[in-house]
């Protein structure tokens, strides 16, 4: 039977710009699996609730997500961007490639996710692919 990995929407854009650092050591190394666990062809099921990189996040207290209306707005942007719905499965390739196309290349990361805390990050990675 084929490993489906449930993923936040955002977190392609995370893992994308993703370089060591994290909310803690547990979430970092937690971020550092997931992205190494995922192959091209590894089934994905896009989602805007508590996913695999979610369930080593400080912020996850209880199950609630502190930053959940925020984050949740982020999903729902990016699932629009990359022509999307909550709960379709894909290839890590094909979400990947549509987070690359639609979202990183086409300029609108900014506008999706500029008011995260790791956007300094993502901006200097972005500078630096020019």
């Amino acid at each position: 039977m084929k490993k489906i990995v449930r993923l936040r929407a955002h977190h392609g854009m995370c893992l994308a710009f993703f370089e060591g650092k994290g909310y803690s050591r547990g979430s970092t190394a937690n971020m550092e699996k997931v992205k190494n666990c995922l192959k091209d062809e590894t089934e994905v099921e896009l989602c805007m609730e508590k996913d695999v990189i979610c369930s080593a996040c400080p912020n996850l207290k209880n199950g609630i997500c502190a930053t959940g209306d925020k984050v949740e707005k982020y999903d729902r942007m990016v699932l629009e961007a990359c022509g999307f719905s909550e709960g379709v499965r894909v290839s890590w390739r094909e979400f990947s490639r549509a987070v690359e196309k639609n979202i990183i290349r086409a300029g609108r990361r900014e506008k999706i996710c500029g008011g995260c805390s790791w956007t300094e990050i993502c901006t200097r990675k972005e500078r630096e692919e020019q």
